[in-house]
Parts: C-alpha cells; sequence; structure tokens
C-alpha cells in the first residue's frame, strides 16, 4: 500500500480544483463574517448563508480596485474570484478580486450591457468630444441643491475664479425620478447658453449612483451643445455619465477645478509676460536708438551742412588768427613808430628850440652863417613855441 504525505495530498487536491474551470471564476453571495482587516492590507472574512460557510481573503493587490466601500459583519454581498486550495492549512477558500453589495451585481451585468451598446453606437468615441472653454462666463451645474458637492464647487469657484457666474440646476441624483431630473438639467442649461456644463454627485454604492448609469442621462450628455464635465463619486467610481461626457474628472470637486481657470495664476503670468515684454521693448528700443544714433553720426559727418559748418568754423578760426597777427603787426608797427619818432624828434632841429635856441631861415632856406643874409633881407625866427618874422637891420661878422 502506496502511502502519501498530508503535503502530496494538499497539493493532489489543490491541482484538482486549479484545473476546475467553474471555480476559477466564480461569484458567491453571502453575507460577511469573521471579517479582519490586516495590518498588511490584506482582508480576511467568510461568506455565509442558511447552508454553510466558506472561508475567503481579498489580497491588498485587489482592494484599491475590486472595493468601494468598508466590509462590515452581517452585510450582505457578492464576491468574484477563485476557489484555491491553501495547502499550509489544508483548507479550500475563496480568493476574492471584486465585492460589491448584494443587488450591485445585477446593476454592473447591466452597466456592461448598457456600455457595451452605447460604445457600439459611438457615444463614447473620442471624435465626438468637445473641448472645454478655457475661460468660461457661465458655468451650470446639475447636482442635488443641498449636499457636500455643490458646497464644494461653490467654494472652489469663490478661490479660483469669483467672477464666474454658477449657475444651479437642482437635479435629483438618487433613487427613483432621478434621471430624469438629471436629464431636464442638462437640457435646460444647454438651451440657456452656458460655457460648460458639471454634472455630478458625491460618492456612492453603485445603487446610490445608478441615475448616471441611465441609458437617458447618457444620450443626453452626447446630444448636448454645451461642452459637459462628469464629476460623478470618488476617484474609482466610473458611470456612463464619465463615458459619454467630453472630460471626465474623479470628483465633483475636480470637475469644478477643470472647468474655471485660477484667475490669480493668470494674473501673475500675465503679469510675467508683461514685464518680459516691457523689457522686451526696452531692449529693442536701446539697440534701435544705438543704431538711430551710430547712423546719424555717419550721415551728419558726410552731409554737406556739417561740411559747410566745418568751413565756417575753420574761417572763423583763420579769421581770428589773421586778426590777432595783424593786431600784433599793428602794435609792433605802432611800437616801431614810436621808437622812430623819438629818434626823429631827437634829431629836429626844433627839438634843441629850448633856452632861448631859434631856427633861421632866409628864403625857405637855413641861415648859417652871416654871409648868408645882408641888411634889410627878411628872416624868419622859429623858436620852440611859434615863429618869428623879422628884417635885417644890420649884419656883423665875428672871427670863431
Amino acid at each position: 500500500m502506496k502511502i502519501f504525505s498530508v503535503g502530496q495530498v494538499n497539493n493532489y487536491i489543490k491541482n484538482i480544483i486549479s484545473q476546475d474551470y467553474m471555480l476559477k471564476s466564480i461569484t458567491i453571495r453571502g453575507e460577511v463574517s469573521n471579517c479582519k482587516y490586516h495590518s498588511m492590507g490584506h482582508i480576511y472574512f467568510s461568506l455565509k448563508d442558511e447552508t454553510g460557510s466558506l472561508p475567503a481573503v481579498m489580497f491588498k493587490s485587489n482592494v484599491a480596485s475590486g472595493l468601494n466601500f468598508t466590509m462590515k459583519e452581517g452585510q450582505s454581498v457578492v464576491v468574484s474570484g477563485s476557489i484555491g486550495v491553501y495547502e499550509r492549512d489544508g483548507k479550500y477558500q475563496l480568493y476574492a478580486n471584486k465585492i460589491t453589495m448584494d443587488g450591485a451585481g445585477k446593476l454592473f451585468e447591466e452597466f456592461e450591457r448598457l456600455k457595451n451598446k452605447l460604445n457600439e453606437e459611438g457615444l463614447f468615441d473620442f471624435e465626438h468630444k468637445k473641448p472645454i472653454p478655457k475661460y468660461p462666463r457661465r458655468v451650470g451645474i446639475v447636482t442635488a441643491k443641498t449636499g457636500a458637492a455643490i458646497q464644494d464647487i461653490i467654494n472652489i469657484a469663490k478661490r479660483r475664479n469669483p467672477y464666474v457666474q454658477l449657475i444651479l440646476y437642482p437635479a435629483k441624483v438618487q433613487g427613483e425620478g432621478a434621471a430624469i431630473t438629471i436629464v431636464n438639467g442638462i437640457k435646460a442649461l444647454d438651451n440657456l447658453g452656458v460655457d460648460t456644463i458639471i454634472v455630478g454627485r458625491g460618492g456612492g454604492s453603485i445603487e446610490d449612483l445608478w441615475a448616471f448609469n441611465e441609458e437617458i442621462v447618457a444620450r443626453a450628455i452626447y446630444e448636448a451643445k454645451t461642452p459637459i464635465i462628469s464629476g460623478t463619486g470618488h476617484e474609482v467610481d466610473i458611470t456612463l455619465a464619465d463615458y459619454a461626457a467630453d472630460l471626465r474628472a474623479p470628483t465633483p470637486s475636480a470637475a469644478c477645478e477643470l472647468a474655471l481657470p485660477d484667475v490669480m495664476s493668470t494674473i501673475n503670468q500675465l503679469e510675467t509676460y508683461k514685464r518680459s515684454l516691457r523689457n522686451n521693448i526696452i531692449n529693442k528700443y536701446n539697440i534701435a536708438k544705438y543704431q538711430y544714433d551710430k547712423f546719424y553720426s555717419k550721415i551728419s559727418m558726410l552731409s554737406p551742412e556739417r561740411k559747410l559748418e566745418n568751413q565756417n568754423q575753420y574761417l572763423s578760426e583763420l579769421y581770428d588768427r589773421i586778426k590777432r597777427a595783424m593786431d600784433n603787426e599793428i602794435i609792433s608797427v605802432k611800437h616801431k613808430l614810436e621808437l622812430y619818432t623819438v629818434k626823429i624828434n631827437s634829431l629836429s632841429p626844433t627839438a634843441k628850440l629850448v633856452n632861448g635856441f631859434g631856427y633861421i631861415e632866409s628864403n625857405n632856406s637855413a641861415v648859417n652863417s652871416v654871409d648868408d643874409i645882408k641888411t634889410g633881407d627878411d628872416i624868419s625866427i622859429r623858436i620852440k613855441d611859434g615863429i618869428i618874422d623879422a628884417k635885417v637891420s644890420s649884419v656883423s661878422k665875428e672871427s670863431i
């Protein structure tokens, strides 16, 4: 008789279960029991009903994408995953990759059906998406008039751009009749001519968000002329409204940030552009002025007017030089004349006519000897201050 080890048996059972097609992908409904959140991020729990219990685990890697609520004891849930064997304990368990509240399973199937249908019709095509206006003046909002979503949108709008007009269409966003009020809100704001429409609400279960998965809502978004931003639920929630919208935001607050520009950032950017433009203008002006001054200087040097001015200046300088030379020459001549005058005066006979001396002329000739005159001749005696006319009465000669 062949004897097997415990590990061999567990491994054999594991291989059998892993090869079962149905157990590879299975969805189970049950009530949560013994739920524990491990410090490593894993979730250990059991699914039970009136007939039995099934141990289960959801590893941390699947929690973020497969679970959008906090699991608690007694909750009725639908779990999708696979059945496997944990060899160490020799027990089989459910390895969960997606957990939804009971009732959401059928809704998820309906969601997938509608998504495929509308996608085939082209409602989600990127080519149909309208660009979001960068600087809107009026933004329409389709959401509940009370609640965190509208308050968050108002607060963000005040902070980012208080000059934009917000127009709220108070819609029912959950429960019976919610979808038709959302459609009416989209059509009313579209006809009003706002620049952008925000459609959305806060987070919740798939049942809470189902109004935004209705076909009429997706078609209303697709048919609207106004660009629409959808911000429904939390970041992990995706609705048909998100697919049909021109832009999807993870939350209503994020939708508001995408719809409204940050005015202060824009103003600061404009101030930066203004300073840059001013500096560029100043630099270009300085360069142009330098070039102008340089060319003007060259042209001025070559202009006939400048040459005439230079010639006039040169003539003025020559005139001044000639005048100075002539003045100096005149002064020199005057000085020489004065010297010659002094010399001539010193040689002049009249200069010696002092102390009783005189100069005697007869018939305009100097009388140098008594032999030059005779009695009865007319003579002229020139003294220092005048001329005396006389007649010779007698002439006597003395020996020298």
